[in-house]
């Protein structure tokens, strides 16, 4: 089978190459792959910057965001062949720690989770891969191709729900407003969840132009755009309840935690590059949080609680409005440029049936 990839820690190492089939120890349930989207964790191993591949091992096989048709599952499993699943990213420590024990292993307390794709173990852009029957989700077969959005709605399902929980400290809280962040495909399925829950949603990105303020319209919702001195005033007009962050702008995430009303909360989805120093009134910052009853804290990865609940999302919404964010299918053979990064892409997916339709079958 073919597979796409990377010696973790060397820049640009990226390769097509042939590799056996995996082998059962990865997982009783067999899949041939349809889809793999590509996102910033997968620039960033690209890069050299992260990643690590399995023990005893030089080479990591890319990709965590994953789709794939069940050839074989056990008896038992709740799986059968034909079946649309996704595979859980993360896999809990071996020790295991607090957190981890009870399933939540998004919530490893000393990080010795592993990650397919990411860290310590094989990723999903692979015309075939295993995965156990714990660690894969069933999904809605009348979403197709679009199942591949699922990992990234899991981290924003994740975020809603600690939001949620986080709002509750108080019983008089009923949001209205939620602004989020950031219109790349994780700001976007915030959206989309918030827009779900009836919520006036705002929507900050820089861009002015191209697909993403028409998407965002589509959902109801309001798009603003400019730089960071515009979501300042932005904040400052709506007052949002809520705050989902999905830049990682260190100036953006100073202008959200200043700009957020009275008892809000402010989600951080989106990581930060460091590096950058900004001068902040840190006293001023503190005296608002704590005077006026808000909040801050951030959130990473997802538990299989979380994917359920995305699959939920994901056969609510539109299906015309997810495809929209889909900007380009590639087949793996031309893998080059789906890494490639455009100025009007959202979601770019590699797609493995692109491949079979081509050659008449997979390789």
């Amino acid at each position: 089978m073919r597979a796409l990839t990377v010696s973790p820690g060397r820049k640009n190492s990226a390769k097509l190459e042939e590799l056996p089939e995996p082998p059962v120890a990865e997982g009783a349930i067999l899949a041939r792959a349809l889809a793999l989207g590509i996102c910033g964790t997968d620039h960033e191993i690209l890069d050299g910057d992260y990643g690590w591949a399995p023990d005893g091992a030089s080479r990591l096989i890319l990709g965590h965001e994953s789709l794939g048709l069940v050839e074989e599952a056990p008896a038992g499993s709740g799986f059968s062949p034909g079946d649309l699943i996704v595979g859980i990213v993360r896999r809990p420590d071996p020790v295991p720690c607090r957190a981890c024990a009870i399933d939540e292993w998004d919530m490893c307390r000393n990080g010795l989770y592993t990650e397919r794709g990411i860290k310590s173990r094989n990723g999903f852009c692979s015309e075939k891969f295993r995965i156990e029957p714990n660690f894969a989700v069933k999904i809605d077969p009348a979403l197709g191709p679009l199942g591949v959005l699922l990992e990234p709605t899991s981290v924003v399902a994740k975020a809603w729900e600690q939001v949620m929980r986080a709002g509750s400290r108080a019983a008089s809280w009923k949001p209205e407003r939620v602004l989020v962040t950031g219109a790349g495909p994780v700001g976007l399925l915030a959206a989309l969840l918030g827009a779900q829950r009836r919520l006036d949603v705002h929507v900050f990105d820089r861009h002015e132009d191209g697909p993403k303020p028409g998407i965002v319209r589509a959902l109801g919702a309001t798009y603003h755009a400019g730089d960071a001195s515009a979501l300042g005033r932005l904040a400052a007009d709506i007052a949002p309840d809520i705050v989902i962050e999905c830049t990682g702008a260190s100036a953006v995430v100073i202008d959200v935690m200043n700009g957020i009303g009275a008892g809000g909360i402010v989600c951080l989805a989106g990581v930060s590059s460091g590096g950058r120093c900004i001068e902040i009134d840190m006293g001023a910052l503190n005296r608002s949080l704590v005077l006026e009853n808000e909040m801050v804290f951030g959130t990473v990865n997802a538990n299989r609680r979380h994917y359920e609940a995305a699959a939920t999302a994901l056969a609510a919404a539109d299906r015309a409005w997810l495809e929209s964010l889909v900007s380009r299918r590639v087949p793996l053979s031309k893998w080059r440029e789906a890494l490639t990064r455009r100025p009007d892409d959202i979601k770019v997916v590699i797609d493995f049936t692109l491949e079979e339709e081509a050659h008449g079958g997979s390789h």
